[in-house]
């Protein structure tokens, strides 16, 4: 199932590289490219914990979740930091000009002039949204009903079980350390309401929070969790519109007594005669760094953890700056007032952020190793990422990754999905210009495409292959080659149209393919060396890895613009065949290349060398031609048939040994075979002539030989054939190699066979042939 989940990605890909210049559509919190992500990664889960296997998958969706959770962190914290801050007022401003403004106002003033401060209540929001939903407890119907009923029990009976209870029923009456207790499934309803409560505070759902105190018959409860609202009072803050209600002007929410509750929760939540929960739900309500061991006590995950640090820090900050500007009367009473607000310079106000942010990194660098009980580790990948989008080194992110794909450090369980991620996240951070290693993304992506050949996604490596910028046109190449025979011509042609679709130069990816195919066929195929082939000798049937060399020239035929390059590669691939004896291959070549390859005329020495071979192939067709011909003889053809046929014959013997002579007369391919020195090129043109000059000489030779009895006029021209050979401008006898092949000496005893032949008529004169 997850196979499907890479073309999925391939199309949100494509949607965002289609408004790439477009920020806020790549940015938008509903259409955007981290949440189409993110609910990609959502309908995975889905379909994944649908399966019949579930517990077989529980490690892919343990995945698929830190991926979602981490697209849902970069829709968070990337658009503020793509767009400009807007114009807003300082809290010593606001409270200069009214020391009665409502604190809420005054902490969002503090908010907009921290950019850390602002992306730690975004993070914090994050961690909110994405924690898991809270445990809910057994429903009631009454206030602590069982511990009532045992109390009414003992008094009707007289006992004295009830010693063991409250005397009081009051919220407070089991912290009064007279070591009674609440009847045990009201102890038990108690932990378990808490335990929801915080679970609701963790998520971040104080009104839902709120509702559940109702339900459970505590309004106290709800009480204490409304008094960490911060006061706010639109008349006060001036914040009214026209449209508002003269109620809603006067009315005011949260609490101006904020401080005073601070203080109490953290006095509670150190209060060593409260249960454990009770604890930890006072220490989450107002977080602060006394009451951090409290708070962490309850964190199971990693995220847990991150939440409880922030929550500390964003509440310090806060209290930190409105002790530190004083003059605020809610915070501080009437003397705060009449001290006034202390006056703090632009550059102390940075300077103080500065190091503030300083603590804040070293802060959350410490939960790089911090122990959990539950979920994945602190350095799982997920979380290293997270951790360090949320101090925004992502470029540092991309080095990491990308140098543990080199070192092969990443676990191979993982490693798929997080090539899938880090891809994905280069390419979206380079969409809305954020800075990228070059270097790491080339890596990442790399790797990627790796996974995506390994998964069969044939069709979607183009896309990824053209982010590569200046290595895309290498890297979809090899793609290509590695391609090899598994591909025919329409599927090879179909590829590298999907090329120019994302942009490449589909030329340049054909000839970087073509060379490419051709350099690894080379290095698997035989060098030209060793003795000469015999052409007598029966060949063996093609291997893949000349198939693959032969095939390689697919790659610069599907277009005219890369016909020149088709020309070049045609005569290597006709040089090795040919020197290897190939002809076969070779002429299967010459049938694969377009006609126009014959008119090309900008590299003369390459479309002469072109022209000589296709001069060979029409020689060695004729010779063939010619068995064809002589095998159709047979005894009992009747006069005509004998008469058509023996014309036909001779067309093919006066064709064949006019074309031969021709191209002995010629500089075929290299007019100066005894200089033996030079590149590879003349040195395979040299062992190209000493394979067939000799076996043209020959097989002309015989063949006009054997057909004296029908034409006795070639017997003649069989023996005039030596002064061609002979002649010093054609030097041909250097081409008749002495180590191996077809030697000069084989050569002169067919011309001796020719001679006695010449005898068979009468006669003692041998030359009279010749006469």
């Amino acid at each position: 199932m997850v196979e499907a989940l890479y073309a999925q990605c391939a199309e949100v890909l494509a949607l965002a590289q289609s408004m790439k210049d477009d920020l806020a559509a790549l940015l938008d919190p509903e259409t955007g490219f981290a949440p189409k992500f993110r609910q990609l990664c959502r309908d995975q889960i889905e379909e994944l914990e649908g399966a019949s296997s579930f517990e077989n998958v529980s490690e892919e969706i343990e995945l698929l979740r830190l991926e979602e959770n981490t697209w849902a962190l970069l829709q968070a914290v990337m658009p503020a930091r793509k767009t400009e801050s807007s114009v807003f007022e300082y809290a010593q401003d606001l409270l200069q000009q009214n020391p009665y403004t409502s604190t809420s106002t005054i902490a969002q003033a503090i908010l907009n002039a921290s950019p850390v401060l602002t992306e730690l209540i975004v993070v914090r929001e994050w961690l909110q949204e994405t924690a898991p939903p809270p445990m809910q407890p057994e429903a009631t119907t009454g206030y602590w009903k069982f511990t009532k009923h045992n109390i009414m029990q003992t008094l009707r009976t007289g006992s004295n079980a009830r010693a063991g209870y409250v005397k009081e029923m009051d919220p407070d009456a089991v912290n009064r350390g007279e070591g009674r207790s609440l009847a045990t499934d009201d102890l038990s309803y108690e932990k378990g309401l808490v335990q929801a409560l915080y679970g609701y505070i963790r998520a971040g759902r104080l009104d839902d929070a709120i509702a559940l105190c109702k339900r459970a018959h505590q309004p106290w409860r709800a009480a204490s969790i409304r008094g960490s609202l911060l006061l706010h009072w639109k008349a006060i803050a001036n914040e009214h519109d026209e449209g508002d209600m003269q109620e809603d002007i006067e009315a005011w929410t949260g609490n101006p007594n904020r401080k005073l509750w601070k203080s109490t929760c953290i006095r509670a939540a150190l209060n060593t005669n409260l249960a454990d929960y009770e604890r930890v739900l006072y220490a989450a309500l107002a977080p602060s760094p006394q009451t951090s061991l409290i708070l962490k006590s309850a964190c199971r995950t990693w995220e847990d953890h991150l939440w409880a640090q922030i929550s500390i820090m964003c509440e310090e900050k806060q209290a930190m700056e409105m002790s530190r500007l004083g003059g605020c009367f809610w915070d501080g009473g009437m003397s705060a007032v009449e001290k006034g607000v202390r006056s703090v310079s632009q550059e102390t106000m940075e300077n103080e952020e500065e190091e503030w942010e300083e603590e804040v990194r070293g802060t959350l660098d410490g939960l790089k190793s911090v122990h959990v009980e539950e979920g994945s580790p602190a350095d799982h990948p997920f979380h290293f990422s997270q951790l360090n989008i949320i101090q925004d080194r992502t470029g540092f992110l991309l080095e990491v990754f990308a140098e543990g794909l080199q070192n092969q450090s990443h676990q191979m369980s993982e490693y798929a999905p997080m090539c899938r991620f880090f891809a994905h996240l280069c390419l979206f951070l380079k969409m809305i210009d954020v800075p990228v290693p070059p270097n790491a993304a080339v890596v990442i992506l790399e790797a990627y495409l790796q996974v995506l050949e390994g998964a069969g996604q044939r069709d979607l490596i183009a896309m990824y292959a053209g982010a590569l910028g200046e290595n895309a046109v290498g890297r979809y190449a090899l793609f290509l080659v590695s391609l090899e025979l598994s591909a025919d011509v329409s599927e090879r042609r179909l590829a590298l149209t999907r090329a120019r679709e994302q942009g490449l130069d589909v030329d340049s990816v054909a000839a970087v393919a073509a060379e490419m195919t051709m350099n690894k066929a080379l290095e698997l195929l035989p060098a030209l060396r060793g003795p000469l082939p015999s052409m007598t000798a029966l060949q063996p049937p093609p291997s893949d890895i000349e198939h693959l060399f032969l095939r390689s020239i697919e790659w610069t035929t599907f277009s005219e613009a890369t016909y020149d390059r088709a020309l070049e590669q045609a005569n290597h691939i006709f040089r090795y065949f040919l020197a290897t004896g190939r002809v076969q291959l070779a002429q299967q070549l010459l049938n694969m290349l377009p006609i126009e390859l014959a008119s090309i005329g900008e590299s003369e020495e390459q479309a002469t060398e072109y022209l000589h071979y296709r001069q060979f192939f029409s020689i060695w067709e004729t010779l063939e031609r010619i068995v064809e011909c002589q095998a159709l003889e047979v005894s009992n053809m009747n006069r005509d048939t004998r008469n058509a046929w023996l014309r036909d014959y001779k067309l093919l013997l006066d064709q064949g040994h006019e074309q031969i002579v021709k191209l002995l007369t010629s500089e075929w391919l290299v007019s100066d075979v005894d200089a033996t020195g030079g590149d590879a090129r003349r040195r395979a043109l040299i062992r190209i002539r000493q394979i067939y000059i000799p076996e043209l000489v020959i097989r002309l030779h015989f063949t006009l030989f054997n057909s004296r009895h029908r034409f006795p006029e070639n017997l003649k021209v069989s023996l005039l054939l030596v002064n061609i050979v002979a002649d010093s401008r054609y030097k041909l006898y250097e081409d008749f190699s002495s180590d191996s092949g077809a030697r000069l000496d084989d050569y002169l005893g067919a011309v001796r066979q020719a001679v006695l032949g010449g005898l068979e008529g009468g006669g003692s004169d041998p030359f009279r042939i010749l006469a």
